[in-house]
């Protein structure tokens, strides 16, 4: 894929539809073991937020590449001394080929890719995470076939989760539905892009009703209810959020072939009972694995593997 060698991936809506539904097509093909890529760049890890999933298959990813990963624990760099974020990225330009940041705010993502030449990619920030949610799509496309005419409903905080699936899901004519506590939906000016993108083609629909939200619906899909850094919140949020828990109740209002998803970690029995993310409807796993061959295609992609 020519056209992303050398761009940044901010958000979701730096892809066109097309353009995800190539790096889906690459992603199942390298899964599927139909194509065989080299690429040996140099990938740089920076992480302020902790992290499994993403850490992970970020760097197995590179390896199966050909590829080197440098994690930059900013613990054991000058980031942790207040280097100016300025600095580090013209730096670390000069030695990097790609950088995956993982932080709190987008503006110090939007900081790296002004001042570094190579591609950045968004490995989650408060605002977004659309590496997780290419993963998301590819799920949804092995399980059905398709993804046009698909109704995803994601029920519980509106967060960055929640943000990137609007925008995903619009992007590849998925129906989207957001069911949150009034309080909680998500970005504004995300949730407008992402009706601007859907047009009339597909729905966008914001609710506070989780019936409502998951009537016919074809997957499901949750996320904790208190994000990292809100974790002191996440008591208090229990009583809020109860209604849109994913239990059998709810999942049987869903279409009879819906199948379940999150982006882990789970609070099993909170946001998700036990007995649904090991249920047979359950795809969480196939979802994790997932993320390692979607960023692996986003890398090759960004890199102009052969």
């Amino acid at each position: 894929m020519e056209s992303l060698k050398g761009r940044d991936l901010l958000g979701l809506a730096d892809l066109s539809g097309k353009e995800v539904r190539q790096l889906l097509d690459l992603a199942a093909a390298l899964k599927a073991g139909k194509v065989s890529l080299r690429c040996p760049k140099v990938l740089g890890l920076l992480f302020r937020k902790a992290s499994t999933r993403t850490r992970v298959s970020f760097s197995v990813a590179m390896y199966q590449l050909g590829g080197q990963v440098i994690d930059l624990n900013t613990n054991l760099t000058q980031v942790s001394r207040g280097e100016p974020t300025i600095d580090t990225a013209r730096v670390l330009d000069r030695y990097l080929d790609i950088l995956a940041i993982r932080t709190y705010g987008q503006e110090e993502l939007e900081t790296f890719a002004n001042y570094a030449k190579i591609p950045v990619i968004n490995a989650l920030t408060d605002l977004e995470h659309p590496c997780q949610i290419l993963a998301d799509l590819l799920t949804v496309q092995e399980a059905f076939g398709k993804l046009d005419g698909i109704t995803l409903t994601y029920l519980g905080d509106g967060n960055n989760v929640a943000n990137s699936l609007l925008l995903g899901c619009a992007l590849v004519g998925m129906n989207i539905r957001i069911a949150t506590p009034s309080d909680y939906q998500p970005d504004g000016e995300i949730v407008e892009q992402a009706k601007k993108i859907a047009g009339d083609r597909t729905e966008v629909l914001l609710t506070a009703d989780p019936e409502r939200g998951v009537k016919g619906a074809h997957v499901l899909y949750t996320d904790v209810w208190a994000s990292m850094g809100q974790e002191e919140l996440a008591e208090s949020r229990i009583p809020i959020f109860q209604p849109y828990q994913i239990n059998e109740p709810l999942l049987r209002l869903a279409d009879p072939e819906a199948i379940v998803l999150h982006c882990l970690p789970a609070h099993r029995d909170e946001e998700i009972t036990d007995e649904v993310i090991e249920g047979t409807q359950s795809r969480v796993w196939d979802q994790a694995e997932n993320r390692l061959h979607a960023q692996k295609a986003l890398l090759a992609s960004l890199l102009g593997a052969e």
